[in-house]
């Protein structure tokens, strides 16, 4: 069976016990709630994965979700343009909680990370702050930085990437303890 590009949240909750559900936001993220049975596998971890991913859609169709759809779509991209079909959740995990169904957080998990869009907001309005600041007090070449930003948020919104996110996702609060992937991969491969 040939699983649909997109599933709408109602159709993957009612498919939920035949899916191998992959969360590809940070762990952080991963732990404010997630999909019930979702395995968290990084957007940035999925090359690693590939063999396993291949694995699992041996034994049924993957769904790959993230906070709002953009993330799942380029991990969709990048497992299909690799010979692995999967489908992407629509409006992600974020529709998922506004159409009233479950999050589950994982057992002992401490307080989660903000989300990835949150955290870009925060670090590009920092910037783009402290930038104005510094071209007000030191020199005005500082608010070059602003227009910078402002450029990458535009870029961002054109191109649906946003490579603010693929650097913060390499903070350290962003990754994935090795132990924790090794044991995501392990389970994705006994599906």
């Amino acid at each position: 069976m040939t699983t649909p590009t997109a599933l709408a949240t109602d159709e993957a909750r009612t498919r939920l016990h035949e899916l191998t559900v992959i969360d590809v936001r940070t762990p952080g993220e991963y732990a404010g709630g997630h999909l019930p049975g979702a395995l968290n596998i990084p957007l940035d971890r999925i090359q690693r994965a590939l063999p396993d991913f291949r694995h699992a859609t041996e034994h049924g169709d993957v769904l790959v979700v993230c906070a709002s759809g953009a993330r799942s779509e380029n991990a969709g991209r990048i497992l299909a343009e690799n010979g692995v079909t999967t489908a992407t959740l629509s409006g992600g995990t974020g529709a998922w909680a506004a159409d009233g169904h479950e999050l589950h957080h994982p057992q002992g998990a401490s307080r989660a990370t903000w989300g990835m869009e949150r955290q870009v907001r925060l670090t590009a309005g920092a910037i783009v702050l402290l930038s104005l600041l510094l071209g007000l007090v030191v020199h005005p070449a500082f608010q070059l930085l602003s227009a910078g930003i402002a450029g990458g948020l535009v870029f961002s919104a054109l191109t649906n990437t946003c490579g603010m996110a693929a650097l913060l996702a390499k903070l350290p609060h962003n990754r994935p303890r090795t132990a924790d992937l090794h044991n995501t991969l392990a389970a994705l491969r006994n599906r």
